[in-house]
């Protein structure tokens, strides 16, 4: 008979499994490299430049609300970005106290060469699986953010 140890209430195994997925998943897709996608950006400025990109009129507070990213972490990237000139910073014609984030055109360039390339890596990585075989890891991927929302719903 075997016993089941558990950690924080869980399966020491369930643990063990998905924290070694993790580590395999973060190694292919490289967000242990300094600079995402061989690009002079992390990845938490590459997710700044997402959100700027597909949402529009968004302030730094919209931001931390989005990606839950650190107030101070976030002002010292946009200063990176305003001296890159890759974003503007807009008074809101609604209330001239907010300040909205957009990209410039070469924010928007940049972040479409980025775009681009994290949709080559996707394509490369599983290029010798079957259409029947990228539809089943799409269905497992569902299946796993359908749990993990579940799960953050109870806190």
């Amino acid at each position: 008979m075997s016993t089941i140890s558990y950690i924080y209430g869980m399966n020491a195994k369930h643990i063990q499994e998905i924290r070694a997925f993790n580590r395999f998943y973060t190694n292919i897709i490289g967000l242990l490299d300094r600079h995402i996608l061989h690009s002079n950006y992390s990845l938490p400025e590459v997710r700044i430049m997402f959100e700027l990109y597909h949402n529009r009129g968004m302030t730094a507070s919209d931001i931390i609300a989005q990606i839950d990213i650190d107030k101070s972490y976030l002002s010292r990237i946009l200063k990176g970005f305003e001296k890159n000139k890759l974003i503007n910073k807009v008074s809101s014609g609604i209330d001239k106290r907010a300040i909205m984030l957009q990209l410039t055109p070469k924010g928007k360039k940049e972040f479409e060469t980025l775009d681009k390339a994290s949709e080559k890596q996707i394509a490369t990585l599983f290029e010798k699986l079957s259409d029947k075989e990228c539809d089943e890891l799409v269905k497992k991927i569902s299946g796993i953010q359908k749990l993990l929302k579940k799960s953050l719903q109870n806190e």
